[in-house]
Order: C-alpha cells, then sequence, then structure tokens
C-alpha cells in the first residue's frame, strides 16, 4: 500500500493527457492571438498598397446578426476527442503564379512574418487568394491550395486542426511517452478585404512538451517529490504505530493465550486507535470468558465425579456383600441386613438419577432459550397448587411483563421453593417492585436460614446442607445460570430469619411475545 501511494507520482507520468491537452489549448490560442494580429495589418497593407483591379477570391460568408461586439474565437481542439490528420501534404506547382501586386505584397511583408516568426518561434505563410505562398521562409511559389484547412479559409473561414509532425530529429526516449511530440498545430485565417478573400494566413507550431516543461519547473518538481516521500514516510509511521504493532502484539498474545500463558491476558501496551482498543478488549475479555470456562469445566468436572463417586462405592460395596452372601462366603446375612443393604442400594440409585436429572436441568439452564415474555401472575399461581405444603403469599407488580418464557420461570420458582421445603419452612412470601428497566423480586421464607459461614458457597454446584434428606446441592446453582441466560441476576439477603433471595428480570414491553 505504501509502495503504491509513492509510486503514484511515477504512474501519474503515464496519465497526463489532461496537462497535454492544457498545452494544445495553449498553442492553439497563441496561434489565434497572432494569426489575428498578423491578418489586420495584413489587411490594413493590402487596403493601402493592392490595385482596385487587383483580382481577389471567393466571397466571404455574411457575419451572423448580434447585438454582442465581441466575437472571441475561442481554443477548440481536444487530443482526446479530435481526429489527428496526417502529416501536412507537400506544397505543389502552381497552377498560376501570384500576380505582380501580391508579389510585390509578400515582399513588404516577409520581414514582418519572419520577425514574428523568430520571437514566436511560430511558422507563417502568406497566400494569396489561389493560395499560391507568396510570403514565407520556404515553398514561395507552391501552391497550398489542395490542404484541407487552407481551402477552408480560400472559402473565408476561420480553422484550426491537428497535423500528424514527423522531426528530422528522433526525440529524446523520455519525449517518447508524451503525444504532444509528434503534432503540430495549424491555423488558417482568411484576411478579408471588401467583402472577399483577399488571402490566408497560415500559421503552424508545434505545443510545448511536457517534460520540458517539468525541467523548466525541476525545483518545484523535486519539491513535490520529496513532500510525497515525507508524506508517505508519515503515513507509514502511522500505520506502523496504529495497526501493525498493536496486530503483531495482538498475535504474540494470541500465541502466548494458546500456550496457557494467563499472563498474557491483560491490555495492550498501544493500542492505536479506539476501534482497535475496543476489538483487543473484547478479545482479551472472550479470551478470559474461555479460561473461566474451562476452570469451571474442570472443577463441575470435579465435582460431579466426586458426587457420583459416593454412591456409587455404596452402592458396589453393598453388592459385593450380597454378592458373598448368596456364594455362601463368610457370615450368613439375616433378612434384615439384606433388606437393609437393598435399601442402601435403592437410596443411592435415586440420588443417582436426582443428581442426573438436576445435571440436565444445569445443561438446559445455561443453553436455555432466552424468548419469550410472560407475568409473575400464572406462575405463582402454578407454584400455589404444586407445592401446596407452603403458605405463598404475593404482593407487589405482579402482572408487568419479564423477558423470559413462563416455563423458565416456573423453573426458577419451584427451585427457589424447594429450597424453602428442605429447610424447614412452611411459609413462602414473594414481593415484586419495578425500578427503571427491571423487575426485582424478593422472596423470603421463614425456615432455619443460611449460616454465615455457608454463605459464601450457597450458589456453588452440589453444595448442600441437606445431603441426607436428598439434596443434591445444584438447585440454586440452576437459578443463577437461568437468570444470567436470561440478563437477570439473583443475590442472597441478609434477612433477620429464614432465607432471602432478591432476583432481577428485564421488563418486556407491550406486543412482545408471551411463552
Amino acid at each position: 500500500m505504501l509502495t503504491a501511494v509513492l509510486a503514484l507520482p511515477f504512474i501519474g507520468l503515464f496519465f497526463f493527457r489532461i496537462y497535454e491537452n492544457q498545452l494544445v489549448h495553449q498553442t492553439e490560442a497563441e496561434l489565434i492571438a497572432q494569426s489575428v494580429v498578423l491578418a489586420a495589418v495584413i489587411r490594413q497593407d493590402f487596403e493601402s498598397n493592392l490595385p482596385t483591379e487587383a483580382v481577389l477570391g471567393a466571397q466571404a460568408p455574411a457575419e451572423p446578426a448580434s447585438d454582442e461586439p465581441f466575437r472571441p474565437i475561442l481554443p477548440r481542439l481536444d487530443l482526446t476527442r479530435d481526429g489527428m490528420l496526417g502529416r501536412r501534404p507537400e506544397a505543389q506547382p502552381a497552377p498560376a503564379p501570384a500576380s505582380a501586386a501580391f508579389r510585390a505584397a509578400g515582399e513588404r511583408l516577409s520581414p514582418l512574418l519572419a520577425e514574428t516568426q523568430r520571437v514566436t518561434l511560430a511558422g507563417f505563410r502568406l497566400l494569396d487568394p489561389q493560395g499560391v505562398v507568396i510570403a514565407g521562409r520556404e515553398e514561395t511559389g507552391l501552391s497550398l491550395a489542395h490542404v484541407e484547412e487552407v481551402a477552408t479559409a480560400l472559402s473565408g473561414r476561420f480553422t484550426t486542426t491537428l497535423r500528424q509532425r514527423v522531426s528530422k530529429n528522433a526525440p529524446p526516449p523520455l519525449y517518447s511517452l508524451s503525444r504532444g511530440t509528434s503534432i503540430r498545430i495549424f491555423a488558417a485565417t482568411p484576411i478579408i478585404l471588401r467583402g472577399h478573400v483577399a488571402g490566408v494566413l497560415y500559421a503552424s507550431r508545434t505545443p510545448s512538451n511536457v517534460f520540458r516543461h517539468l525541467y523548466e519547473e525541476r525545483g518545484k518538481v523535486v519539491l513535490a517529490g520529496l513532500s510525497v516521500a515525507a508524506l508517505t514516510l508519515l503515513i507509514g509511521l502511522a500505520f506502523h504505530r496504529t495497526i501493525t504493532r498493536p496486530v503483531h502484539e495482538l498475535i504474540a498474545r494470541t500465541v502466548a493465550i494458546g500456550h496457557g500463558d494467563r499472563a498474557a491476558m491483560r491490555p495492550l501496551r498501544n493500542h492505536g486507535t479506539a476501534e482497535f482498543a475496543k476489538l483487543s478488549q473484547s478479545f482479551l475479555d472472550m479470551a478470559g470468558n474461555l479460561n473461566n470456562r474451562s476452570d469451571f469445566i474442570a472443577t463441575f468436572a470435579a465435582h460431579v465425579s466426586h458426587e457420583l463417586k459416593s454412591p456409587l462405592t455404596s452402592i458396589e460395596g453393598a453388592a459385593e456383600l450380597l454378592r458373598d452372601d448368596i456364594a455362601g462366603e463368610g457370615r450368613a446375612m439375616s433378612d434384615e441386613e439384606r433388606r437393609r443393604f437393598l435399601g442402601n442400594i435403592i437410596t443411592d440409585t435415586h440420588r443417582l438419577t436426582a443428581i442426573t436429572n438436576r445435571l440436565r436441568e444445569l445443561a438446559r439452564a445455561e443453553s436455555t432459550p432466552t424468548g419469550g415474555a410472560t407475568s409473575l401472575s400464572p406462575a405463582i399461581a402454578t407454584l400455589q397448587r404444586d407445592v401446596p405444603e407452603l403458605a405463598i403469599r404475593a404482593e407487589g407488580d405482579l402482572d408487568g411483563l419479564i423477558r423470559i418464557s413462563a416455563e423458565n420461570l416456573r423453573i426458577i420458582l419451584s427451585h427457589l421453593a424447594d429450597n424453602a421445603l428442605r429447610h424447614g419452612a412452611t411459609e413462602l412470601a414473594i414481593v415484586a417492585a419495578v425500578e427503571a428497566d427491571r423487575l426485582h423480586l424478593t422472596i423470603s421464607d421463614n425456615g432455619s436460614g443460611v449460616s454465615p459461614n455457608n454463605r459464601a458457597r450457597i450458589f456453588d454446584s452440589f453444595f448442600t446442607t441437606r445431603r441426607d434428606s436428598g439434596g443434591t446441592g445444584m438447585g440454586l446453582a440452576i437459578v443463577r445460570a437461568m437468570l444470567d441466560a436470561h440478563s437477570g441476576s439473583i443475590e442472597l439477603l441478609d434477612p433477620e430469619a429464614g432465607a432471602a433471595f432478591k432476583l432481577a428480570f428485564q421488563r418486556a414491553v407491550e406486543g412482545e411475545i408471551h411463552g
């Protein structure tokens, strides 16, 4: 990209047709001005010196009526639009020589044309009404009436044209890139006397060359080149600081994090731009979340294996004892002992079933669909029907919509009710209050509450104080995962008696889908 920026001025040398066209316009305008002035001088000479019986040419076309005092002749040639004619045809012998009056006029005016050509570098030829050259450095006495632009001027109309130029000397190699070195501009101006064409001033000149102009302005060109180089350097430094260096640093951090280096999860030393700072921070946040998720999975797997190991070990031990009893090895068991061991197996099997069910519920909570909206009233009515052991009292904004489906809200409330029952509660109070775009739900019971030592671990998976009564320690973990999935939250309060939780839900607006 920087190379392209640096190369633009050099590539632009091959696309300077607009500048060449401007040089053509400039040269054409100069020829028009010089020809008009010389034509006026020549016409005055003809008026003063040509005899009245001198034979003139074609009648000049009438000028259109206009109130405008000025009738400028503007440059009209265009390198990109006008076709370029071939090299100007060679002069031919005149069918008849010019009259003595016109030859004398040519001799009088030749010094004027020569002096003008010496200063302007344009070529001038003066032709009589039949197209015979009567003044000029070359071709005097020959006819140019067969040349297209001369024939137009002999009919009384001014014209300019582009023709191919063939130089006697080959141009330098660099000049060959310019089209302006291979063309010549011709201007044919009729000299009108007494309403007739008395002659033609035929002028020509090669436009200035682009490269010669660049050489003449070499100081400015060098300054422009240095400015482009300096600008390119500044752009390169800016890109390096704002893009390249932060990208390389982020790549290095990615590799380090991929190899387990957690120290690499820190902000970059240089962010370059605000957008790249957001991008890098988003990446580091994602990497941190993935690492936390990995830690959670590892810890969760250890908890699961520990929770499953105890009932499985108990089942295995009881089964081995029953097998040995059937085989007659060792002391024979009484019927009461066999029933006790079989009861232990059934109890542990129920515990395994409960754990697997809660694991399934936890997985569902963490990947639950978050669509739908509902209100608290129907969910509380269902809870009162399903848990008759609890006296449930609800108050507050129970009919406001919240962003959660009815089924997911039922799961959350049922787990909290089950948790209250397992801790000896007989009453459950639900209070709903709206704050801005959130609905806060306070749920409290009159059970045994949470001891200060257990408050920090209450939401941990598999943590329970009622394992002997079938508790799995996953109810509150499921509730928190479900609320997190719906951009909600739960926190443990510190009431004087029993346990109390504060839940937060996002409020929904009318028109959202109920679920």
